[in-house]
């Protein structure tokens, strides 16, 4: 059964079952609504509302969005919740959200867990709530309360909820509580939809737009959940209910909602391939080579998650630096109130810094996050096989380096394997899990095992030249240094890219990190590159110049007072260069720029899933959105790519293939796709 019931004397007790997360289907309507009437029929002075298992229920299921409405249809059946003579109270665990939060509001009372989840997210699914949320949310909490909550998608805790008025008691027995609620009390309750709205003032929902535009650029649902909310001050609760759902079942089938959808999937099944059987190492002590930024934001998302953490450094001042980098974070951390003083005081017991490999001669696991130079990599991988137990997994964090050459120098190459974090590592969830050609099953568990404990979202890669993500966003660079020497600037660039969805564009990206690490990485490909490849210096000579972004305080911009603002001197490089090379600078319309940069990721990527580097389409996309700013409600650069289509991308790229035929020579993968009338995201080798 979806919805068990059972009786005891007066009281009523319904529980939602299905595992794992209770998502609110066509049985769990229809066994509410069933629910509804037996509790009417037996006469109950009161019916207790629980879900099984670890949580109330975690919102509709999204299986069924693509799928045409099935009755009973949840506003019909929280209606009959709300207003049934038999009052109904939700005694809330775990998650409540989305359609469960929404349940939760038909109640006559709520009482939850302090540790509770309460939210309604369905923004960031692309669409609006669709069973009372925007109508009944700011009868009960207010207007201005649930603009914070509903157009943000963001849930909180049961005992924030209490504060907010969302729920009327919390107890660590929420049920027990339920059952022994006064009935006075109980039959005093006035439905949530039966309550007046407080309207607020306007500036409260320019505000709130404002926030929806910076925080969700692009996105539509979370503006119309402000209109709806908007509109709850006025219509009765039948009509905005009515409202509601036409805007939620509009939005359902929308290209953001498609994408937002299919992210949530990828997301979800982001984890050690089937294949992959071999136990992990149990993993209790980290060893973490290098204490700068990349290091120590290792060391602290290790830390965050219960593990015990040695910063290796060179030497004694290196050793005091990493100290320095990771109570900074600690303490950072602690200000914003995500940790209190004893986790701050127990992330400190758990890290150690030394400059002698001996200190981590304990350690499971050594994550390398020292310069990016084969040899340096090689030198650490030599101390650290001789220090750590043979048991140990070794794991490089190199971003561009070949894992398979750091490995050949190893006593037993099968130890090593690659974990990509992102900075900043202790914020960042993606972790690209690099195979090399001797990595065995159990380096490679441990490494998705990791993840877990992490949190992170975990894709495999092969080896090549930047992996998934940073082979991408070369090509990405790439192509947009094209576009300068052949007629746009750096700011024309970035604002295009911005409006396609970046909170960033590529430019003011690089100013940010660094001009020097591109630099470095380009030094690196000298010898190996493609004599008929058509190299754009432009970016060298700023390097030249000594620009090297924020911290020389200028890059591709300037940053003097620390405002970001084009360069006349920048300009100067390019006009310079485009005449060296003998090039008519043209103009490009910002929809030609997007259009152009995406088409050379997409076709990237294509060749990447090709080769095999990346295992399906999906794993792009979670890399794609989660490492390099893609869009998110664009699904990921492969959802995009399937949303263009394979023929109009093959046709596209031959086009372009007309100017420079190395450059954009469609993919294989494109090709074929293409020909078979098959989408990327269905490829298979």
């Amino acid at each position: 059964m979806a919805v068990n019931r059972r009786k005891e004397g007066a009281c009523g007790y319904v529980e939602l079952a299905n595992p794992p997360v209770n998502a609110i289907n066509r049985a769990i309507r229809q066994g509410l609504l069933d629910a509804v009437d037996w509790a009417e029929a037996e006469g109950l002075e009161r019916v207790i509302l629980t879900g099984a298992g670890r949580g109330f229920a975690a919102g509709a299921d999204a299986r069924e969005f693509d799928r045409a409405p099935e009755p009973p249809h949840l506003p019909d059946v929280l209606n009959r919740i709300e207003v049934s003579r038999v009052p109904w109270i939700a005694a809330v665990h775990g998650a409540a959200l989305g359609g469960g939060a929404e349940v939760m509001l038909a109640c006559r009372i709520r009482i939850a867990r302090p540790d509770a989840t309460i939210g309604l997210p369905e923004v960031t699914l692309g669409v609006v709530p669709g069973a009372g949320g925007t109508q009944r949310l700011p009868r009960l909490v207010g207007m201005e309360r649930a603009l914070d909550l509903v157009p943000s998608g963001r849930a909180v805790p049961g005992s924030e909820a209490l504060g907010l008025g969302l729920v009327d008691a919390i107890d660590d027995d929420p049920v027990a509580r339920a059952a022994e609620f006064p009935a006075d009390r109980l039959a005093a309750a006035v439905p949530v939809g039966a309550r007046p709205v407080a309207a607020a003032p306007a500036a409260a929902f320019a505000a709130a737009r404002a926030t929806a535009e910076r925080r969700m650029r692009g996105q539509a649902a979370p503006l119309r959940a402000i209109e709806l909310l908007e509109q709850a001050q006025c219509l009765p609760l039948a009509e905005g209910l009515r409202t509601e759902r036409a805007a939620f079942l509009d939005l359902r089938q929308s290209d953001q909602a498609r994408a937002l959808r299919h992210l949530f999937f990828a997301e979800r099944g982001a984890r050690a391939p089937d294949w992959l059987t071999a136990a992990p190492v149990p993993v209790r002590h980290v060893a973490v080579v290098g204490g700068g930024t990349m290091g120590s934001g290792i060391a602290c998302a290790l830390l965050n998650a219960g593990l015990s953490v040695t910063i290796l450094e060179t030497d004694a001042a290196g050793t005091e630096r990493a100290r320095a980098n990771v109570e900074k974070i600690i303490a950072e951390s602690l200000d914003r109130g995500l940790i209190d003083r004893d986790g701050a005081e127990a992330r400190r017991g758990r890290f150690a810094a030394s400059d002698d490999y001996r200190d981590a001669g304990t350690a499971d696991l050594a994550i390398e996050a020292a310069f990016e130079s084969m040899e340096v990599k090689q030198q650490v991988f030599a101390r650290l096989q001789a220090a750590l137990p043979a048991h140990a997994i070794l794991a490089t964090n190199t971003s561009y380096l070949d894992v398979d050459a750091i490995a050949r120098r190893l006593d037993d190459p099968a130890r090593l394997v690659g974990l990509h974090f992102f900075a900043p590592a202790h914020v960042m969830k993606l972790l690209e899990i690099v195979r090399g050609a001797a990595t065995s099953d159990a380096a490679l568990a441990t490494g998705f095992a990791l993840a877990r404990v992490l949190r992170k979202v975990p894709v495999l890669a092969g080896v090549c030249d930047g992996f998934i993500g940073n082979r991408i966003l070369a090509r990405y660079r790439e192509a947009a240094d094209t576009l300068l020497m052949d007629g746009a600037l750096p700011s024309e660039v970035d604002a295009a890219m911005e409006a396609f969805g970046y909170a960033m564009g590529p430019y003011a990206a690089q100013d940010l990190s660094g001009l020097d690490i591109a630099h470095a990485n380009r030094r690196r490909q000298d010898a190996t590159r493609d004599p008929a490849w058509r190299y754009i210096p432009i970016g060298d000579r700023l390097v030249e110049a000594g620009r090297l972004g924020r911290k020389t305080g200028a890059g591709w911009y300037s940053h003097a007072g620390g405002a970001r603002t084009p360069d006349p001197v920048v300009e100067e490089v390019i006009l310079a260069e485009a005449r060296a090379a003998g090039i008519s600078r043209r103009t490009f319309a910002p929809e030609e720029i997007s259009r152009r940069l995406v088409l050379a990721m997409i076709n990237e990527a294509a060749a990447i899933l090709h080769e095999g580097i990346a295992q399906s389409a999906a794993d792009i996309d979670l890399v794609t959105v989660h490492g390099y700013g893609f869009p998110r409600w664009r699904g990921g650069l492969m959802h995009h790519a399937d949303v263009i289509g394979a023929p109009a991308l093959q046709d596209a790229l031959e086009a372009l293939a007309a100017e420079d035929a190395v450059a954009w020579a469609p993919a294989p993968l494109i090709a074929d796709c293409a020909r078979r009338g098959v989408a990327f995201a269905d490829w298979r080798r």
